[in-house]
């Protein structure tokens, strides 16, 4: 009977788990208490403190012979598995500007210790107006000067049939020019500043003095200038500038000139006034204006910038394109200064003018920079002055596309929000200095 009940012992714990068929063969046997894990002598906590010493006793690596790496180099085409081969430069025995690595900035003639703070076209100041306003030692005013204001009120200076004409340039860069349905900005933005420009030229036939003006575009301005010992500089490409015979006159009389002695600049520490802007140590303190000796329009009148990039990110804001817009103007007409008046720092007896207008296609931004004084080193004395007259809108919206709810045309195709007022202002700064 006793081997008969271990043998049906046995039969049932085969169907059972180990540890369970243990206990039961062994009649429960009570599990043997466990103890702790060996320690490795890599742990996430480090190596344990008694393995410490072996470390650092260990011998040190053997050194591992170089190998000649097997190339492709002998079969002259590629070959997978095996290493790609280096060869030396290859010396043409002349130099070729396109494949030959320029000189390392150490050896460049033009390098100097002290940097540079570049302002070029695609620098974006952090705080805008205000930033551009102590570089340049410049006093704000806001609207226009009252000398463009009476160009602007007086009916005899406008345009006939100024709100059609308008309507009809705007309708050619946003409707007429363009084969798709919606044109892009960098499309009809060009076109309408094209034909915005058309429209002032005919004022010509009233003004035979307009013809004496000629728009350069792709000119480079070089400026340089000194501010708290701070070396900065205005240089490269800019907008399309329109050049004169004659400068416009000046915009603020001598009292208004002489008030701005008591004019304290506004800071915005603790943001460094040369932020955003490229420092370089490559560079030649150069003041050039872009055009030859001899140049018939030999004095900067107006400014024009273009934001006609069609996504967003790559426009300026408003509030850069405005500092962008005073950079450049201050550049121009310190350049022109210099020419006529010397590099000696010095209060200009007959300031210099230059206007700037910029847009997007819609929104436009009016300026007026007059340049008093090229002694730009101390916050003290005389200061520049600046008009702006910012956000006017030429128009809220262009409906390429007509709106159709449950197949009723609810907002036809047109241009919406028309303000000829805006137009007035474009017109009265290309008038100025004529009229």
């Amino acid at each position: 009977m006793a081997a008969a009940a271990a043998a049906l012992l046995r039969r049932a714990a085969r169907g059972l788990p180990s540890r369970l068929a243990r206990g039961i063969l062994t009649r429960s046997a009570p599990p043997r208490p466990r103890g702790p894990l060996p320690r490795t002598p890599w742990t996430t906590r480090g190596p344990p403190p008694e393995e410490l010493w072996r470390l650092s006793e260990r011998p040190p690596p053997r050194e591992q012979v170089e190998l000649d790496a097997v190339t492709y180099a002998g079969r002259q085409h590629f070959v997978p598995g095996l290493a790609r081969p280096r060869f030396p430069p290859w010396d043409r025995g002349w130099r070729d500007p396109w494949h030959s690595p320029g000189p390392r900035y150490e050896e460049m003639p033009l390098r100097k210790e002290r940097g540079c703070f570049v302002c070029h076209q695609r620098v974006r100041l952090l705080e805008g107006v205000r930033q551009a306003q102590w570089l340049t030692k410049t006093k704000l005013v806001e609207g226009l000067p009252p000398a463009v204001l009476s160009i602007v009120n007086n009916p005899a200076h406008h345009l006939e049939g100024l709100e059609e004409r308008v309507k009809h340039a705007i309708s050619h860069a946003r409707f007429w020019d363009t084969m798709e349905a919606a044109p892009r900005r960098e499309h009809y933005c060009p076109v309408l500043f094209e034909d915005l420009i058309h429209l002032c030229r005919l004022m010509s036939a009233k003004y035979p003095s307009l013809t004496k003006r000629m728009l350069a575009r792709n000119y480079k301005i070089a400026a340089t200038w000194e501010r708290e010992s701070i070396l900065l500089q205005v240089r490269g490409l800019n907008g399309v500038l329109m050049n004169s015979m004659a400068p416009i006159p000046p915009v603020a009389s001598k009292e208004e000139v002489l008030a701005t002695e008591e004019h304290v600049l506004e800071t915005f520490y603790p943001i460094s006034p040369t932020i955003d802007l490229q420092e370089v140590n490559v560079y030649r303190e150069l003041n050039d204006t872009g055009f030859r000796d001899g140049y018939p329009y030999t004095h900067p009148h107006t400014l024009f910038f273009l934001e006609s990039a069609n996504i967003r990110p790559n426009r300026f804001r408003p509030e850069q394109l405005r500092a962008k817009m005073l950079m450049f103007a201050f550049g121009n007409a310190l350049a022109k200064a210099k020419v006529l008046y010397g590099n000696d720092p010095k209060v200009l007896e007959h300031p210099v003018v230059v206007q700037s207008v910029g847009t997007d296609g819609q929104l436009f931004q009016f300026m007026v920079f007059q340049l008093n004084t090229t002694d730009l080193v101390s916050n003290d004395g005389i200061k520049n002055l600046v008009w702006i007259d910012s956000d006017q809108n030429l128009y809220e919206k262009a409906q390429c596309v007509p709106e159709i709810k449950k197949r009723v045309v609810t907002k036809p195709v047109g241009i919406y929000g028309f303000q000829p007022d805006t137009f007035k202002k474009f017109l009265a700064l290309y008038l100025h200095g004529t009229v």
